[in-house]
């Protein structure tokens, strides 16, 4: 299934192989962002055309719209611009990121001052909005009602995730269900959509959409895994994020969960006690790695997200056509991108 050039993307530190083959895409849907903005120029404010141009244009990645166009041509939508549509999800992405640094009082993303910080929390507030609006018509304009459903089915799975996490905010006994439940709607949900929306352009069967729907809720789910662990043992020079946030504001990831269900008693009440306690989580931090370290919690995290790697490109399978086995490779690049990445 094209594995030799998957392995070429794979090959390194710095994925130059995949960089280089989805270069093109990428430019195309900054080009993209930048004109749709463009052509709100006249009919939206100037503090708020400010704040979409500070918040969208502060090196994100871009992986959701990517995946909705590569998804797109692997199902034979070779002639279907996508791409004005693909930004829809980089919108919707960056509103949830404006808002989550209200509701976490976040001082940086990025490496830079966070557009609360920047702009003040209305500000963000309202942007965010705004770009919830805007990606639902593009969405609804460029794919019609059956990808505006699955889009705002992701959506409310969004919000419906936050809730949950907020319901289990001081279970600290949690089981690895309870996280699965919770990533599956902040995170899994929405990257399944791209991929699923991308398909339903391209006008393909319902198999092909599901298998790639799977594809994107399993990478989703390995993406939040590795965040996770970023959090623990990420190097802050190159996520631009303070390490140790997560285990300060008492969350329960993976990581932690596991270490907890197989600590000793003593280890288990010691991690137990730091998380009642907002004094101890403050300074407690480096105490709590050497604990998950101990119980293999940041190794098996991390075996599980190739688990699940392994069955999202399990999901590819069914592309087989050789005219596609670049869109495959690139997908399984992606993949292993998002195993490896350090930010």
């Amino acid at each position: 299934m094209g594995m030799g050039a998957t392995e070429q993307f794979a090959v390194g530190t710095d994925g130059a192989g995949l960089m280089a083959a989805i270069a093109p895409d990428l430019a195309r849907i900054e080009q993209a962002m930048q004109a749709d903005l463009a052509t709100l120029a006249s009919d939206t404010d100037a503090l708020l055309a400010e704040v979409l141009r500070y918040g969208l244009f502060n090196g994100g990645k871009r992986i959701r719209p990517l995946l909705t166009v590569l998804c797109c041509r692997l199902c034979g939508g070779r002639d279907v611009d996508v791409v004005p549509l693909s930004i829809a999800f980089e919108y919707l992405h960056c509103a949830t990121l404006f808002h989550d640094d209200v509701i976490d009082q976040a001082l940086t993303r990025r490496g830079r001052p966070a557009v609360n910080v920047a702009f003040g929390e209305t500000a963000a507030i309202l942007a965010g909005d705004f770009l919830h609006a805007r990606s639902m018509l593009l969405i609804g304009r460029g794919a019609g009602m059956q990808a505006l459903e699955i889009f705002c089915g992701a959506t409310t799975a969004m919000v419906d995730g936050e809730f949950l996490q907020l319901h289990n905010a001081s279970n600290y006994n949690l089981a690895e269900a309870d996280y699965f439940a919770v990533i599956m709607g902040k995170t899994a949900r929405l990257i399944g959509a791209t991929c699923e929306i991308g398909a339903l352009v391209a006008g393909v069967a319902t198999e092909e959409q599901q298998a790639l729907r799977y594809y994107g809720l399993h990478l989703g789910c390995a993406f939040q895994i590795i965040d996770d662990l970023l959090d623990y043992l990420g190097d802050e020079t190159k996520t631009g994020k303070s390490v140790g946030n997560d285990f300060r504001e008492g969350k329960m990831t993976l990581p932690l969960i596991i270490a907890i269900g197989r600590a000793e008693e003593k280890d288990r009440e010691r991690l137990l006690a730091m998380l009642t306690s907002v004094e101890q989580r403050s300074r407690g931090f480096a105490e709590a790695s050497a604990l998950i370290a101990r119980y293999d919690g940041f190794t098996l995290a991390r075996q599980k997200a190739e688990t699940i790697i392994a069955d999202a490109l399990v999901r590819l399978r069914i592309f087989e056509q050789a005219a596609v086995q670049q869109e495959v490779a690139v997908l399984e690049g992606l993949a292993y991108y998002v195993l490896n990445r350090n930010k």
